[in-house]
């Protein structure tokens, strides 16, 4: 079967409607504290996040490979909040549920590149972890500045392509069955299955961009911390294992609260109530930007000594100048 005939055949008119109703979140009773919790997050997360890109750009001691990562972490969360958020409350606190084809498209499009690439830095960081325990003497070889640098723009370029045959395949999509999108942003899954002709290419995607945004990049963590934990318990004793692990808490803490409720939700779609399902969604796109930040600065020592020798710095500054 050739899944792209309908989308190379001759005078083909594709139904594209002019606006979509994003419907996600209606006839939940006191939505508005959701909306107020929904700005406070917004607020922590655009100050932790541009904090800590701060700190990393003013401290010439954190310019190593594994803080690439983390700025790039920080700048997805920043770019993802910044997508997500300022357009939920616009959409349902200020009641504009409408919103044009094209701006859904973008809209979708910048979602998922955000999603993928919050994947992708945790799965760089998990390799730098098992580098460092695991081969401590040859780390500064086999993750170089180039190799991180590298590694981040690959992953980049593989994010940017895959949504963007996701949003292609959607455009050869006639949407006739509804404009109503049961979802709280413009949803890839909600929005093919509003289309009357042959969605099977788009159903594809559905299936594969899980297993290679979720699934690969999980599976590929665990594994690592389950080598790391059998070749610890082989060679060091107990107090060194956990003084090695210790460094990995921040990293652990990221892929729990990132993974575990996304895979979680997306396993039991289909038992869960829709309004449930549309909130639970919504919380694991909006709380890993806002909690990584924190996590980082707290359980993080290089972080911490930065960010404090940087606020002496600066409370010296003004006392020099006064």
């Amino acid at each position: 079967m050739n899944l792209f005939n309908s989308a190379l055949g001759e005078n083909i008119t594709f139904v594209r409607p002019a606006y979509l109703l994003i419907s996600g979140l209606s006839g939940i009773q006191e939505m508005k504290h959701y909306y107020v919790f929904l700005c406070f997050v917004y607020i922590v997360s655009v100050v932790g996040n541009t904090t800590v890109m701060a700190v990393i750009c003013l401290d010439h001691n954190l310019r190593t490979a594994k803080y690439i990562a983390v700025f790039n972490l920080a700048f997805v969360d920043l770019l993802g909040s910044s997508s997500l958020i300022p357009k939920l409350l616009d959409i349902f606190l200020f009641n504009h549920r409408y919103i044009s084809y094209n701006d859904c498209l973008t809209f979708l499009f910048f979602c998922y590149t955000c999603l993928s690439m919050q994947s992708f830095n945790l799965l760089t960081l998990s390799y730098d972890r098992l580098i460092a325990i695991i081969h401590p003497l040859h780390y500064h070889v086999k993750v170089t500045h180039r190799f991180m640098m590298a590694s981040i723009v690959s992953f980049w370029v593989f994010a940017i392509i895959v949504n963007l045959i996701s949003v292609g395949l959607l455009t050869r999509l006639s949407i006739c069955r509804s404009v109503s999108i049961n979802s709280y942003f413009c949803d890839h899954g909600q929005i093919y299955r509003l289309a009357c002709n042959d969605n099977f290419p788009n159903y594809v995607i559905s299936c594969l961009l899980p297993v290679l945004i979720l699934w690969l990049p999980f599976l590929f963590i665990l594994l690592s911390y389950l080598y790391i934990g059998c070749t610890l318990a082989k060679v060091a004793t107990v107090q060194e294992g956990l003084k090695a692990f210790k460094t990995c808490t921040a990293h652990l803490s990221l892929v729990a609260i990132y993974f575990i409720p996304v895979l979680i939700t997306f396993t039991l779609m289909e038992k869960i109530n829709p309004n449930a399902r549309i909130v639970n969604l919504s919380l694991t796109s909006i709380l890993p930007p806002t909690l990584n930040p924190i996590i980082y600065v707290l359980q993080t020592q290089e972080i911490k000594k930065s960010f404090k020798r940087l606020l002496k710095i600066r409370g010296k500054s003004q006392m020099i100048k006064k």
